[in-house]
């Protein structure tokens, strides 16, 4: 891998062609590391790029073989690259609850998932079935399936943003994915539509807890999609949405196209380039930015000095990240009520 990788290096354009200073691809002899001053100026004959030039070009070369040919073709691709890639179809294993029909409502799942049958109910009962729910029959929990069904609508996004806005740049594509792949709209979407009643567990507590955050969205904006602090709860109930996801991935044959048809309906409607709402931290990080304002962290605190105005909260969460969003979300507000922010959406290329 490490010869096709120098001979791609050899490959990569930086600047604009120049006949005088052009050199075979791949070529890296030492004679063509001399400097174009010896020749009329300053500019550089031969220029080294950086590891990551090169990663984000075979990563760019690996979406051609996608968008051009065939998901197959940019495996292969992979491999001619020396990249250890298998793509076995192995049979999913796993304990079988004696009539699954019975501890789901298939009616309700086949209405929620645009009319997707699953042929094996099995599959259904494990996507919702949480560790608590101990049952002899029990299969193993939601989880396995969530982490595939995770990378499943990752991949389903990207492509459908990648489709449908041609002419956007890759930052505003990763907005767009950002805003739709995350913990708080996958948990919005996930009680809108009433999964958080089809949880199979056997605590009290997280009951409590589910309807807590229920009552909280209920009074809260609907169409937020990074309102919500990090948690269990919000976290189990984004879960249920990537595990059906899974659900559907395994029970289709791995039928990519199926669960995109049966999902996406879920999370109606997506955010375009005129509705986008960026993350907080980076919409405030891009509002200091372009308005000159001062933004540090300092004694606990996220604080923005707007015009000689502080603007201060403290930095109190589960985590880091949490605490910084929410923190993010209560300046913004307060600059947005003094008209030092207008909030408009994201609209560029």
């Amino acid at each position: 891998m490490v010869f096709y990788l120098c001979v791609f290096m050899g490959f990569i354009r930086n600047e604009c062609f120049d006949p005088k200073t052009w050199i075979i691809p791949g070529d890296n002899s030492q004679t063509y590391t001399l400097r174009k001053e010896v020749l009329s100026n300053e500019r550089i004959v031969y220029d080294r790029e950086t590891s990551k030039t090169v990663a984000d070009v075979i990563e760019a070369l690996i979406g051609v073989f996608i968008c051009t040919t065939s998901e197959r073709a940019a495996l292969a691709f992979m491999k001619w690259m020396g990249f250890e890639v298998d793509f076995i179809y192995v049979p999913y294993k796993r304990p079988v609850p004696a009539n699954p029909e019975k501890l789901v409502d298939l009616k309700f799942f086949k209405k929620l998932l645009n009319q997707y049958s699953f042929r094996d109910a099995s599959l259904l009962v494990e996507a919702l079935t949480h560790g608590s729910y101990v049952r002899p029959e029990r299969p193993t929990s939601y989880k396995r399936l969530k982490f595939l069904g995770d990378a499943v609508l990752e991949y389903l996004i990207t492509m459908h943003f990648y489709n449908k806005h041609p002419n956007l740049s890759s930052g505003l594509l990763t907005d767009l994915r950002s805003a739709s792949v995350n913990n708080d709209r996958y948990a919005r979407t996930a009680i809108k539509t009433g999964l958080h009643k089809h949880i199979l567990h056997d605590s009290q507590d997280l009951q409590r807890r589910i309807l807590a955050i229920v009552k909280n969205f209920k009074q809260s904006s609907q169409d937020s999609t990074f309102g919500w602090g990090s948690g269990p709860v919000i976290k189990l109930l984004a879960d249920i949405i990537k595990s059906l996801a899974g659900a559907i991935y395994v029970d289709s044959g791995y039928d990519k196209e199926v669960v995109f048809r049966s999902i996406k309906p879920l999370l109606e409607p997506l955010p375009t380039p005129e509705t986008l709402k960026l993350q907080p931290v980076r919409e405030l990080e891009e509002l200091c930015a372009k308005e000159h304002f001062d933004l540090k962290e300092e004694d606990g605190k996220l604080k923005v000095n707007a015009n000689g105005v502080i603007y201060a909260r403290r930095l109190s969460a589960a985590n880091k990240k949490t605490a910084r969003k929410t923190a993010s979300m209560a300046i913004l507000a307060k600059l947005k009520k003094n008209k030092l922010h207008r909030g408009e959406p994201h609209s560029g290329v």
